[in-house]
């Protein structure tokens, strides 16, 4: 069976650091933080400004392993229980999801939502239902 860990400090952290990173980025140059928006506007950018920040935000979160080993001596332990078969299978449904809903979950659970955006609220609601759903057949009817 798969154990989640509970980690209420750390994941606080993260989630005040996201929070907040989301914030500067719309009041210092009015843009939402949507993880595969930056990520698309990075291949195509409309201009060198719009790549850069673009470029700066990706890298750190890329680099922001190495804090944490700076500052605490220990990699963050990442573990991917499913087969690469199934990694690649998830990322193209998750592809899929995010064309069609127009966003990520970053976008929409974190920007989108703080902005009262129906939309945002129609999404984030339907993929934290497929995500529950999802963790109970795996964990109930699987036994995984």
């Amino acid at each position: 069976m798969i154990e989640t860990a509970f980690t209420p400090w750390a994941s606080l952290t993260g989630g005040v650091l996201i929070g907040a990173a989301s914030v500067l980025l719309m009041l210092l140059i009015g843009r939402m933080m949507g993880a595969t928006g930056v990520l698309a506007g990075l291949l195509r950018p409309a201009s060198s400004s719009d790549f850069a920040w673009r470029a700066a935000l990706l890298a750190g979160m890329a680099t922001s392993p190495l804090v944490v080993w700076l500052m605490s001596g220990q990699m963050p332990q990442v573990q991917v229980p499913v087969s690469t078969a199934a990694f690649v299978l998830g990322g193209v449904i998750v592809g899929v999801g995010v064309t069609l809903g127009g966003g990520c979950t970053s976008g929409h659970g974190v920007c989108g939502m703080a902005r009262l955006s129906v939309r945002s609220i129609a999404a984030t609601a339907t993929f934290m239902l497929f995500a529950f759903a999802t963790v109970f057949v795996t964990r109930h009817v699987f036994g995984g």
